[in-house]
């Protein structure tokens, strides 16, 4: 397993590398965002730890840059920024989980290694037929979202899905026809229990409209409902 540290305080990156490389990882470092894509660009990586304060480009450029070169490794954020706002926008960016800095070394392992497993496990299932079920496929709007797999189909061509996206995606079709609230989605889908700018959360929907949408400016299937969050419906 190889992984990317794409952070600018060196005895923190080396205290990283040290401690991956004694649980049998292969490690690289990238002390700024322009070297973190360099890097990343050669490909070949099972995971990305992204600082969110670097140099010459933050985090969250760093990761929206990967998504939009679809890039899906997957990514743990780091960051000092601890308000929700600032998690909600390295979702947004494409993050896969984050962890507040300072953090407990045990708990960014165990983080690490969760992206890491879950992500091996969702290709194994995704390449199994027992494995699949229909509760793992949803169909709307002509897309077939394949939660195993974490793409989303249109006729030929096919699009990845971070662990994220995925996760919002899944909890609207969960809710499907029901109104969902924003303090819902934040509290069941990021974890987040305290009063939050949802502008974040209105980003992300505007990226799953891209997704399933003919027209992503006017949603059929992904719908606003005023003063209470949105809703999702497989006909329209």
């Amino acid at each position: 397993m190889r992984i990317l540290i794409a952070e600018d305080e060196k005895h923190l990156a080396e205290g990283l590398r040290f401690n991956l490389e004694a649980e049998g990882y292969e490690v690289e470092i990238a002390h700024d965002g322009e070297e973190a894509l360099g890097k990343s660009s050669a490909g070949g990586f099972d995971a990305i730890v992204l600082d969110v304060m670097m140099p010459k480009a933050d985090g969250f450029t760093v990761a929206r840059a990967l998504r939009e070169k679809h890039d899906f490794t997957p990514i743990l954020m780091l960051t000092a920024l601890g308000r929700p706002e600032d998690v909600l926008e390295g979702f947004a960016a494409g993050a896969d989980d984050y962890l507040p800095k300072p953090f407990d070394l045990s708990i960014f392992l165990a983080r690490l290694n969760g992206l890491i497993r879950r992500r091996t496990w969702l290709s194994k299932e995704a390449g199994s037929a027992a494995g699949k079920s229909k509760d793992n496929v949803l169909e709307i709007n002509g897309r077939v979202i394949d939660f195993d797999a974490l793409t989303l189909r249109a006729g030929d061509a096919e699009t990845p899905l971070t662990l994220m996206e995925a996760k919002l995606l899944r909890y609207l079709a969960d809710n499907e026809g029901k109104p969902v609230s924003r303090k819902s989605i934040l509290e069941e889908v990021w974890g987040l229990r305290e009063d939050t700018d949802t502008r974040a959360i209105d980003n992300f929907i505007v990226r799953l409209r891209r997704h399933l949408e003919d027209d992503p400016n006017d949603p059929r299937f992904v719908q606003t409902v005023r003063g209470v969050g949105y809703k999702l419906t497989k006909a329209s």
